[in-house]
């Protein structure tokens, strides 16, 4: 079982910046997801193994970063300019792969999941 970790997150005011963290050993391909009130959970960014392959969903594009740092079983999520509607509960997720370039990018597609963190952006 993996164990997913994740820190970062709180309440933020719009045009603010945030930044998560979650720790996870193993090679995974591995992602950010979110889910806000009375929405379906969705995938904002994603990224491979290797970290060569990056996804983000058009919502936030431009203004979060994924990155991970395997040497220290690390992924992040910069999050800037953040708008009311990015508050949601966020979610790490991972993934098991055998190929170090693929990413995921449906929810559907992840195995293990975090805690969540809830990010709150106010107008």
């Amino acid at each position: 079982q993996v164990q997913l970790v994740e820190a970062g997150g709180g309440f933020v005011q719009a045009g603010g910046a945030l930044r998560l963290s979650c720790a996870a050993a193993g090679r995974y391909a591995m992602g950010w997801l979110r889910q806000a009130a009375g929405k379906e959970r969705e995938v904002v960014a994603a990224i491979s193994r290797s970290g060569g392959r990056i996804y983000y969903a058009d919502s936030v594009k431009g203004r979060f970063t994924v990155a991970r740092d395997n040497a220290k079983n690390t992924m992040y999520l910069q999050m800037s300019a953040l708008k009311p509607e990015d508050t949601a509960v966020y979610y790490c997720a991972a993934t098991p792969t055998r190929y170090s370039e693929t990413y995921y990018s449906l929810a559907s597609q992840y195995d293990y999941w975090g805690q969540g963190t809830q990010v709150t952006v106010s107008s």
